[in-house]
């Protein structure tokens, strides 16, 4: 039932999904293309996550926290993509008023979380190139294990502020959201009661999250510079600068995105224009975050060539002992 009486007025139970798109051809082509990138981004991510674990030459805390990265982009892209693709395949997509606070909350966990962990990254890079001789004790396993519970604390907290300013609102009239997930814009718009609290504490969350990060970022990358320039050597230039391009790559797309969705004033862009961007931001950088890293590091090309290469020669040892 979507609706239930409260008193005078009638409380919204579920809400309706209005999706991408309402053309039958256009939902199976967007069906297929975002199962194929789902697919993507969960092997991607979990090839990355295991080959870290099983490779004792990725046993250092930059690929420590890139586990816990890809980790954050399997849950962020499970947060939306699944029922999107249930909302391809169904004439009336319905969510309930819990299921949409659970997708609301947990969207603002996994992006709060991979703010943090983009941060601590970024300081990681900071201490490897401007401090090298003290990296080991300043990166000692007990600090890795602390940045990391202070990332998903951090992301936490977000997603508590984030769930209460959901709970403050309240829905007794139109229950059709217009996006393919529970966002806070459409919900306000949806809201019949007062937002100013709703607005105040998930607009103080998220700013806080978004300042603090890119603070930490913007001042790690300007020590890098820095300390970059003042080198002597070419080569050395080039090897620092090479192993922060990935992750100034994307920082990038990440940040890029969440600015022109939640920065820019809403008059400058249409409802569609906002879907498209947060398909990108939720749907495509989770796939892109691995193929960027393992692209461009050439430890990451290395540990999975040497797998690859012991897969080959215990299967070769097996096929001759068989023979």
């Amino acid at each position: 039932m979507a609706f239930l009486e409260d008193g005078n007025q009638t409380a919204v139970t579920e809400f309706i999904l209005f999706g991408l798109t309402d053309d039958p051809g256009l939902r199976v082509i967007l069906f297929t293309i975002i199962l194929c990138i789902y697919l993507v981004t969960v092997s991607g991510n979990l090839s990355t996550i295991l080959l870290i674990r099983v490779s004792s030459q990725l046993h250092h805390p930059m690929y420590f926290f890139l586990s816990h990265l890809a980790s954050a982009d399997i849950g962020y892209s499970s947060t939306v993509i699944p029922n999107m693709l249930v909302n391809f395949l169904v004439k009336r997509n319905t969510i309930s008023y819990l299921g949409c606070s659970i997708q609301f909350g947990s969207a603002a966990f996994f992006g709060g979380l991979e703010c943090f962990l983009l941060a601590v990254m970024a300081y990681d890079r900071f201490v490897a190139i401007c401090n090298p001789l003290l990296y080991s004790t300043k990166m000692s396993t007990q600090v890795c294990v602390q940045l990391i519970v202070g990332s998903y604390i951090g992301g936490f907290l977000n997603a508590s502020f984030a769930t209460v300013s959901f709970l403050f609102l309240f829905f007794c009239g139109p229950n059709r959201i217009n996006h393919f997930f529970c966002d806070f814009a459409p919900l306000i718009e949806l809201s019949c009661s007062d937002v100013r609290i709703s607005v105040l504490v998930t607009s103080f969350s998220a700013g806080t999250v978004t300042m603090l990060t890119v603070l930490i970022i913007s001042i790690s990358y300007t020590y890098i510079l820095i300390t970059i320039l003042k080198m002597r050597s070419t080569e050395g230039r080039h090897k620092a600068f090479s192993t922060c391009t990935s992750h100034l790559t994307a920082v990038s797309l990440f940040y890029g995105t969440i600015t022109f969705i939640y920065v820019m004033p809403k008059s400058r862009y249409s409802t569609d224009q906002n879907k498209v961007v947060s398909v990108f931001y939720m749907v495509v950088i989770p796939m892109l975050n691995p193929l960027i890293y393992s692209l461009r590091n050439n430890e990451i090309k290395g540990a999975l060539r040497r797998q690859l290469g012991k897969k080959m020669f215990s299967q070769s040892n097996i096929l001759f002992f068989k023979t």
